[in-house]
């Protein structure tokens, strides 16, 4: 009898639809595949690699990584997709998979084209299917570089979110045929056009992305979404071309950077700003990226620029001159910091290790828990003094050992929150409306597409497409908010046999703290600690099972209305929904 054969089932989905060739339809596809072919057993234990999110235009995907580092290591003897164009529509990297494959003797299996690479024949017919999947991406980006081009011939604001400074509104206009057509173009705001000035002046002054931050936060100005500015949302709006005055200046520097220029000189009158298409990559779940200019197509819009062109030139200037010596995260300062990522200051807004230049007496190095908004405001919105992280650090660890010696009581306070925590059926309730709405806006969808397809060229079809994007944008919002919940409710969640390790943890906590590394010890308190809030005197340590009607109201208050905003802006609740 064979051996059986062990697989790696890889599946990738470009974005969430929550429909078609999902991620778990394609791995239970191949599941099936290797159920019907070989076994059961090997249809369940094999290894699942998956990438959601990213484009099959290159391998440089987190799931695709780990699985060829597994393969490196002769964890599995096959690889099993559903359709070859989940793997890369790139002929040349296809071509050094497959070879890269075959010498560490590792068969290729591909469902929908019936493809194996055990076989001569089936080879040959993955690589001429390969070349038709790279004809059809590049086929693909053909069109997209055609409708960048007439899309630059109107100078049209393409829609979604507009710029701050601006808004957008729908304009009517008569084609050469009589036929209405309804395109979207950028209306200065004057109070968020001030605001945009004021960024571009307190840069000029500062020459820096962090000063410009700390000055706006003195200042308490905030976005258009009424957040903190930081130095990311400052950059967006310095490197936006949509406010530069086009002139001749401009024109030569897009010029002399390879952009695709859609416009002629003269038409760079000094007034109007820039429309750049193709300008940034949208890839789910992260923040966008600038692609190189030479991908952008450059021409101007028929909106009013607010900065004149040799302010903005300045600061491009600036900025590229200040990339060598850009801010640097000190949360990598923190590796041997406990508490990381737990601790937040009375003002509600986190805080993070920092190391120091001095070391304690046994020659470990010393760091402060430094508060994220008085350091950003230059302490202009925040004065609460730094933590000692070493000695919080012992000090928190200390407690947590002693909860042990009074572990009756502790239980006893647990068991009466015990079904508070359980309780979970109001928030799946809400998860389950979300899911829902989710399904009627797709009926939505599909329906209002099947009836464009009908409309040939009616000029019924722009309201309609309008709407569409409307209710996708609506959709893909909706999406984010289930995912959220739910990683929510699943983060949250404590069955019954996981407060049993928790109870457990608790026991045998103090001596098995003992022998373990940073990591284990750091993961073992996550499992205890929701957070700890540092109020300049005084570290508040708030434990799992603990209810917001449980902690000082001061404390609660403070930092329930901090808004502890990240990098980008978001923030999050401590306790979730739950705690409005």
């Amino acid at each position: 009898m064979n051996k059986p054969i062990p697989f790696a089932i890889y599946s990738r989905k470009s974005r969430f639809t929550g429909k078609g060739e999902s991620i778990g339809n394609q791995v239970e596809m191949c599941r099936d595949y290797i159920r019907l072919r070989y076994s059961a057993e090997e249809a369940e234990t094999a290894l699942v690699y998956e990438d959601e999110g990213f484009s099959g235009g290159n391998l440089n995907r987190p799931g695709f990584k780990r699985m060829m580092a597994d393969a490196k290591a002769k964890k599995f003897d096959a690889i099993v997709i559903y359709r070859l164009d989940r793997i890369s529509r790139s002929i040349s990297d296809f071509s050094t998979l497959i070879a890269e494959l075959a010498d560490r003797k590792i068969d290729f299996i591909c469902i929908k084209e019936q493809f194996d690479t055990s076989s001569s024949m089936g080879r040959a017919m993955m690589y001429i299917s390969s070349v038709f999947s790279q004809l059809e991406r590049e086929t693909i980006a053909e069109r997209i570089r055609d409708n960048m081009q007439e899309l630059a011939k109107t100078g049209r604001w393409l829609g979604g979110v507009a710029p701050t400074g601006y808004t957008s509104e729908s304009v009517a206009s008569i084609t050469v045929d009589g036929k209405q057509r309804r395109s979207c173009k950028l209306h200065v705001l004057p109070e968020e056009a001030q605001l945009v000035r004021t960024v571009y002046d307190v840069y000029t002054e500062t020459d820096s992305l962090t000063g410009t931050e700390a000055e706006l936060l003195r200042r308490e100005l905030v976005t258009k979404t009424g957040k903190s500015f930081t130095r990311f949302s400052i950059k967006n709006i310095l490197q936006n071309p949509v406010y530069v005055m086009a002139d001749s200046a401009v024109y030569t520097y897009f010029k002399d950077r390879n952009a695709y220029l859609y416009a002629d000189e003269p038409a760079f009158d000094g007034t109007h700003g820039i429309m750049a298409y193709n300008r940034t990559t949208q890839v789910k779940g992260k923040t966008a990226t600038l692609n190189p200019m030479e991908e952008w197509t450059v021409t101007v819009g028929g909106h009013e620029g607010l900065i004149p062109s040799k302010m903005w030139l300045s600061v491009q200037a600036s900025l590229e001159r200040n990339k060598s010596k850009s801010y640097r995260s000190s949360r990598s300062d923190g590796n041997k910091a406990l508490l990381t990522g737990l601790v937040y200051c009375s003002c509600g807004s986190r805080m993070y290790a920092k190391l120091t230049n001095r070391i304690t007496a046994d020659g470990q190095p010393i760091y402060t828990y430094v508060c994220k908004l008085k350091e950003r405001s230059k302490k202009a919105c925040c004065s609460v003094r730094n933590a000692n992280g070493n000695i919080l650090d012992t000090a928190i660890l200390a407690q947590l050992k002693s909860l042990t010696e009074d572990g009756s009581a502790f239980r006893q306070q647990l068991e009466e929150s015990r079904d508070i925590l359980f309780n979970q059926n109001h928030s799946q309730n809400f998860i389950d409306d979300l899911h829902k709405k989710h399904r009627e806006l797709t009926g939505q969808i599909d329906s209002l597409i099947d009836t464009l397809t009908e409309l040939g060229d009616s000029t019924a079809k722009a309201p309609i497409t309008q709407r569409i994007e409307k209710l996708t944008e609506e959709q893909t919002a909706l999406a984010l908010r289930i995912d959220e919940l739910s990683e929510l409710s699943e983060r949250r969640d404590l069955c019954s046999d996981e407060f049993g390790i928790f109870v457990d943890l608790l026991s045998v906590f103090s001596n098995a703290c003992e022998g373990m590394e940073l990591e284990q010890t750091r993961a073992a308190v996550r499992t205890l600690v929701r957070y700890v809030v540092w109020d300049g005197e005084t570290a508040h340590l708030i434990l799992f099972g603990v209810e917001p009607n449980e902690v000082d109201p001061a404390i609660l208050e403070a930092v329930m209305s901090g808004g502890h905003d990240d990098d980008n802006g978001d923030s999050e609740s401590l306790w979730g929904e739950d705690s409005k």
